[in-house]
């Protein structure tokens, strides 16, 4: 009978897979920088990450864009945690500097949380109004329509 190779203990990430083979190639080098991004949020913070966002990766140096002078003040200070706290959560040394540029932290749209405005409890009055007002209306869909408009106005105002 053939060898048999040994079980798995368990699946391996294609992530993983994909870093053993291009170890020693450019896009080996490539997926190591992609980590940056990857580990960003968690290396620097939420309150960080909301104002300032890696651009560009060259030559052991991070290019950070940053949405304020005020905050590429602060980022300066905290340069030196930022560049190990990164490198920590890389898995090695890979950024020696870096340099902060004014600009958009340009956080996609998806990932920004909704912006909700409370709702307050309509009054009796208030849904008496908006009855007065669809009292005219004959059609029951629209009727029913027009006075869901009609509360949701007024519970946002």
């Amino acid at each position: 009978m053939t060898d048999k190779r040994p079980r798995m203990k368990r699946p391996a990430a294609i992530a993983d897979l994909l870093a053993e083979i291009f170890q020693d190639k450019p896009a080996g080098k490539r997926l190591k920088e992609g980590k940056i991004w990857l580990v960003w949020e968690r290396s620097v913070g939420e309150q960080i990450a909301a104002r300032a966002r890696p651009a560009a990766f060259r030559d052991g140096t991070l290019t950070v864009s940053v949405d304020n002078a005020p905050w590429m003040q602060q980022l300066t200070y905290l340069k030196e945690e930022i560049i190990a706290r990164l490198n920590k959560n890389i898995g090695e040394e890979l950024i020696t500097d870096i340099y902060l540029k004014a600009g958009s932290s340009s956080i996609p749209v998806a990932e920004r949380p909704p912006t909700t405005t409370p709702c307050r409890i309509i009054s009796t009055e208030e849904q008496q109004l908006i009855q007065d007002h669809t009292a005219s209306i004959s059609d029951p869909e629209l009727k029913l329509l027009i006075s869901s408009l009609m509360g949701k106005h007024l519970e946002r105002n």
